[in-house]
């Protein structure tokens, strides 16, 4: 399944994106930080407190997944099928430039020659190719089929998955702050989960760098036989 490219434009850096604000970040990560950009702005007294699942169309989406990856100060790992975000771009090649960030950033093959999403790639290699080419791979999944994964773990704390791509119907943006609708407003039938289970996320990581790995062989980038890779993604 094609996802929509259609480009997400930002005219200013809303509130939820933390990039260069001093005293932001995941260490001290709760889910109840999300719970503002839901319809009801708030969970119900019985919400797991390790897992939350949010809804396009009716949660906040966009701003979720700037909260947390705009947060980011120690690591990212990430596969994202869709990629037709220009905020979310940013803060990704934001941290691609910090030093302190540890990043591996997997997109798909058929997606990425895509109008928008091939733009948005030659635009970060432009800018600066060295970051782009170590922290980015375009590739499959290890059977040459789409690489389907939707999601990161960050700064080894939280964990994010669902259907969600990167695009404007896929994260249903909020055209009317504060609520869906307006003129053009889409959004597709997706949802995002948010956790923080540590077994969860140890093994979503490994999965992460494993595909990886695997875009990288194919891109010729990297030469390792399968079981050093399973064995180097930590499995």
């Amino acid at each position: 399944m094609m996802a929509t490219a259609k480009k997400t434009t930002r005219t200013t850096r809303s509130a939820s994106n933390a990039l260069d604000t001093p005293g932001q970040s995941l260490q001290t990560f709760n889910l109840l930080e999300l719970q503002q950009y839901t319809k009801e702005k708030s969970y119900s007294n019985t919400a797991s407190k390790d897992f939350h699942l949010f809804y396009v169309g009716r949660d906040d989406i966009h701003d979720i997944l700037k909260h947390v990856l705009s947060r980011v100060s120690v690591s990212l790992y990430l596969n994202m099928f869709g990629y037709d975000d220009d905020e979310l771009n940013d803060i990704l090649m934001a941290k691609a430039l910090d030093p302190h960030v540890t990043m591996l950033i997997t997109l798909d093959k058929s997606q990425a020659g895509g109008v928008h999403e091939k733009a948005l790639i030659n635009s970060d290699i432009g800018k600066n190719p060295d970051a782009y080419n170590t922290h980015f791979v375009v590739g499959q999944s290890a059977t040459s089929q789409i690489s389907h994964t939707k999601g990161f773990v960050a700064d080894g704390r939280v964990g994010g998955e669902g259907s969600v791509n990167w695009s404007t119907s896929g994260e249903g943006t909020f055209v009317v702050v504060g609520q869906a609708g307006g003129a053009g407003y889409k959004a597709q039938n997706n949802t995002q989960s948010i956790f923080t289970d540590t077994d969860t996320i140890s093994r979503f990581q490994a999965e992460l760098i494993s595909e990886h790995m695997t875009a990288q062989q194919q891109a010729g980038k990297l030469h390792m036989q399968p079981a050093a890779k399973v064995a180097a993604a930590g499995r």
